[in-house]
């Protein structure tokens, strides 16, 4: 898992860093180790404890199979350079193991779900107006 985690990542850690190129490399190298620093202490916990306590119980092998299919599809995805997230990756694995032994908690993965099925367009919408705002700085 830490394996395909770090296959997946690194890309877009290295386009993230080429982008900070534009500020010089150790300002963007430590803007970037701060912004993950920050999102780490930020929102870590909350991912992790929901990951781990509020989708599904899961005994040791129903544990292996989630952290072994979450680690193929996550291969697999990289070889094929689609940036997927490995944390809907898992979370995927982990509900699909609750509707299979009947203890996925449905009401988690409603919350979830719409925060995906939002993400993509308000995150476009943003893009978009910001994009509309720098280019009315620099007329």
């Amino acid at each position: 898992m830490c394996f395909a985690r770090a296959l997946n990542d690194t890309p877009k850690i290295v386009g993230i860093l080429i982008g900070a190129r534009a500020v010089g490399a150790n300002v963007g190298l430590g803007s970037v180790g701060l912004a993950m620093a920050i999102g780490g202490v930020l929102g870590a916990r909350k991912v992790a404890e929901t990951m781990s306590k509020k989708i599904v119980s899961l005994n040791a092998g129903q544990g292996f199979v989630a952290n072994l299919t979450t680690a193929a599809l996550v291969i697999a995805a990289s070889r094929f350079s689609l940036p997927v997230s490995t944390t809907h990756v898992a979370t995927g694995g982990l509900f699909g193991i609750g509707a299979v032994t009947g203890t996925a908690r449905w009401r988690t993965a409603v919350t979830i779900l719409l925060a995906w099925v939002t993400t993509l367009p308000v995150a476009a919408a943003l893009g978009a107006l910001m994009m509309l705002a720098f280019r009315s700085v620099g007329s």
